[in-house]
């Protein structure tokens, strides 16, 4: 599934530089995940980089309206790697 963040942002920066898939931009209020583009970073690393750098615990979450398994986020990797590419 896609990762999705909460209303505990605290717009620290932290988390968007460090998304191989840029899926995270500055929403109107807080930061966002783009679940078109969020593989909970398969494909680049064992565990998302934003949860890991993100100062807050919790504030980074599985997005219960975005399921997905890791055979799914595995195809959206290889898609978006080979369109990224072209």
């Amino acid at each position: 599934m896609a990762l999705l963040i909460t209303k505990k942002c605290i717009n620290c920066d932290m988390c968007e530089p460090e998304c191989p898939n840029q899926a995270i931009s500055m929403g109107p209020e807080i930061y966002e995940i783009d679940p078109n583009r969020c593989t909970e970073c398969v494909g680049h690393y064992e565990t998302p980089t934003c949860q890991k750098v993100c100062p807050i615990d919790n504030t980074i979450i599985p997005d219960p309206i975005v399921v997905e398994s890791n055979e799914q986020l595995w195809e959206k990797f290889v898609v978006m790697y080979h369109s990224d590419r072209l």
